[in-house]
């Protein structure tokens, strides 16, 4: 059958047919190695397949490699895959369809999902999907073939290491205050009177709090610092204390005046209504500044006037093999363009940009919207493509006909670069830039400045077009990075002459002249350093300090958000920049990311946790990688140096963090129980007094029914134990011990 173009698709939600509609069924093996790369097999159940076509899923980029002669998988975009089969359109029996992915060292609980049919009348439909077999637990065997995994005892070792820590007083929570002096008998209770006084101090955001038995008394330096303290007293001190707080004097101010987190709703989609209610928990916990990752590769989320395209092309994925008029879908969805379904679909139109900027106002929380280029812009480049194919007018073209540049960006895209020679690109980013700035004004809010990206331009970019080589020459520069230079010093005076700030990522300030860095560096708000690599023996943020640009310590392996909590392959989340978890935010100490010396004095504005959003499905998921992980990053930014030890953040988190955040109904992730032999008795342990532990010793999973742990047990002959943890309405990932 001719593959019908997207185009001329009608997509039916229900369709007639014959037999019950598709299903599908997966299961996935363990790794294994084919000389020196790693794979897992991953078999596809297509059940009632009598009217399909083709059927399509999502995966990450991998390559793939059907087992059975007569199937076939094709990539239609990195990460977006359809199979077809000889078995298909024959009967209705399942038809099962093995595939070998060449992995890159583990598996993780990443799975595949997005699964949808395409009929044989072009009709398309989701599908759907549930994972099969008793596969969730596996070894994560990396590239030196070391099992990565980590098991039972080891956890056991960690948590008994949590154990020995202080009692906690009504004052601890998260971020730690810089001094609290109890004073006197008696106390304050929720229902007594607060009074407001402002006050002179050199630092914007100090603020007192005095509490005693007749009233509470806030003092701050302006109205939006005796808001913070009233926030901080009443939901936070008040909530965790269930309303009664001892006598007691707080004196309290950040070290940083940045103190961010990046929430990514490009890649999966986060509504208005759950970015609203994110931003009341950031100012809980006195985070000031939501980097606003709005676009990328994979979406356009934010309406532009002018533009429909962006969002018209830009904000919808579904199946499609010519992209002409919404993107091919990627991580998840059911095949249409227009569900309102799951992550996959939607923007913040005008009006809900401009509540969040106001709502985000009152809480004293600023808002740096990210727009991606010249790369991480293929979502851009599609929808303006679209617009050009309508109006026949290339005013906002991204890319070059004929262009036979070849490259592969860090999520395998070979089609996702603007191209910095050309006017479009320009007028594009003029364009959007004069909106966002006119919707700030319309919120009536400061614009503290836009993030223009500027990371991951990969090697081989803007080799094969004519108009950039011709600007390499007449510039005398070479290769990707004087291309990128030459772009980046260009867009930053546009925006310097519209008196916007500019933010961007590290590579914006890595690797260019001193004549390139007195042009550019005054233009910068600051840039992210997200590497903790070292040059030459020379950390990075220092490199890029010299160069004359405040920074704010973003660094993968303490802060990004994203990353695993555990090397477990139940656990969500990435691999590539480590495991972080609350305990390597709570570590990610200025002095440690950045060692002292004289010119950083004053460059580091603050910190800041990237939440990127690859692998988060609902707004659940996203509050599970934010919580409790999150917690360290908000002691790190509100005090530098080292507060908390491990135990007594432990402590914090488990009586005070976490029962007020079950009680606000915030998901959260849990520590898993350990397991360990000890004079031949089982003995397990949980990070939290008052949990639960499930056991089994059969090697299958735990249920709700399992015995419950209550003292050191005879393994017998188990070969394998299991156990489980039960905490405030959570459960955690399974332990395994094997003997």
């Amino acid at each position: 059958m001719k593959l019908i173009k997207i185009a001329s698709l009608l997509f039916l939600t229900a369709m007639a047919m014959s037999a019950e509609n598709p299903t599908v069924q997966f299961e996935r093996s363990g790794n294994y190695k084919v000389g020196n790369s790693v794979r897992h097999k991953l078999s596809i159940t297509l059940n009632n397949p009598q009217n399909v076509e083709m059927l399509c899923f999502n995966q990450f980029a991998r390559r793939m490699n059907t087992l059975t002669p007569g199937d076939t998988v094709v990539e239609i975009i990195p990460g977006y895959y359809y199979i077809r089969s000889e078995r298909f359109g024959k009967s209705n029996d399942p038809v099962t369809v093995d595939i070998e992915i060449v992995g890159r060292g583990f598996t993780t609980a990443y799975k595949p999902d997005g699964f949808h049919v395409v009929m044989k009348d072009g009709a398309v439909a989701g599908v759907e999907s549930k994972q099969v077999g008793e596969t969730v637990i596996m070894p994560l065997n990396f590239y030196n073939d070391a099992d990565r995994m980590i098991y039972a005892d080891s956890i056991y070792d960690f948590n008994q290491s949590l154990a020995d820590a202080r009692q906690l007083n009504p004052y601890d929570i998260v971020p730690s205050f810089k001094k609290v002096t109890l004073a006197g008998k008696g106390y304050y209770t929720a229902d007594k009177p607060i009074e407001e006084k402002l006050i002179k101090n050199d630092n914007p955001e100090y603020y007192k709090i005095t509490i005693t038995p007749q009233k509470a008394v806030i003092e701050a330096v302006n109205k939006q610092g005796l808001a913070m303290a009233r926030r901080v007293l009443e939901r936070r001190l008040l909530a965790v204390n269930n309303g009664k707080l001892p006598s007691a004097v707080i004196e309290d101010a950040p070290d940083f005046p940045y103190r961010g987190v990046m929430i990514d709703i490009a890649r999966n989609y986060q509504t208005p209504e759950d970015m609203n209610n994110l931003v009341e928990l950031l100012a809980d916990y006195r985070f000031n500044r939501l980097h606003f990752h709005c676009t990328d590769d994979e979406a356009w989320r934010l309406e532009i006037a002018g533009l429909p395209e962006l969002t018209e092309v830009g904000s919808r994925r579904g199946f499609t093999l010519d992209e002409h008029d919404y993107l091919a879908q990627i991580f998840a969805g059911d095949g249409n363009a227009n569900s309102r379904k799951g992550t996959a679909n939607g923007y913040f139109k005008r009006t809900d940009f401009i509540n969040l900027l106001r709502h985000c106002d009152s809480l004293g929380i600023k808002v740096i919207p990210e727009i991606e280029s010249p790369g991480h812009a293929r979502a851009a480049i599609v929808a303006m493509e679209n617009r050009y194919r309508k109006t026949g007018d290339p005013k906002f073209r991204l890319i070059e006909d004929g262009d036979t540049s070849v490259y592969t960006s860090a999520q395998a895209f070979h089609d996702n670069l603007m191209n910095p020679a050309l006017d479009g690109t320009y007028n594009f980013m003029n364009h959007v830039l004069d909106d966002i700035v006119a919707m700030y004004k319309e919120a009536g809010v400061e614009l503290p400045g836009i993030h223009i990206g500027g990371d991951e331009v990969p090697e081989g970019a803007w080799d094969g077009s004519k108009s950039a080589m011709k600007m390499a020459a007449d510039k005398g520069v070479s290769g990707r990075h004087g291309l990128q230079g030459e772009y980046i010093k260009r867009i930053t005076k546009m925006m310097a002459d519209k008196g916007i700030p500019v933010y961007g990522w590290e590579e914006l300030g890595s690797g260019y002249d001193a004549d390139f860095n007195r042009e550019v560096a005054p233009r910068v708000g600051a840039l992210n350093v997200w590497h903790s690599a070292y040059t030459k023996g020379e950390n990075l943020a220092n490199k890029i300090v010299r160069g004359g640009y405040p920074i704010i310590l973003s660094n993968v392996d303490y802060f990004y958000l994203d990353q695993i909590y555990a090397p477990h392959s139940e656990e969500n989340g990435l691999l590539w920049g480590g495991i972080v978890d609350e305990f390597r935010t709570l570590a990610g100490e200025a002095d440690v990311l950045c060692p002292p010396s004289p010119e950083l004095e004053g460059h580091v504005v603050g910190v800041q946790g990237q939440l990127f959003a690859e692998t988060i499905r609902s707004y659940p998921q996203l509050q599970q990688y934010l919580f409790p992980k999150m917690l360290g990053l908000a002691e790190r930014g509100w005090n530098s140096k080292k507060t908390y030890s491990n135990a007594e953040f432990n402590r914090v988190i488990e009586e005070h963090e976490l029962p007020t955040l079950h009680k606000e109904g915030v998901a959260f992730h849990l520590r898993a129980p350990g397991i360990k032999e000890i004079d031949g008795k089982l003995h397990m342990n949980s990070p939290y007094k008052g949990a639960v532990i499930r056991y089994t010793l059969d090697g299958t999973n735990p249920t709700d029914k399992s015995p419950v742990y209550t003292a050191p047990i005879a393994p017998g002959n188990a070969k394998q134990v299991r156990a489980k943890m039960e905490y405030l309405g959570k459960n955690s990932t399974v332990s395994v011990l094997n003997r």
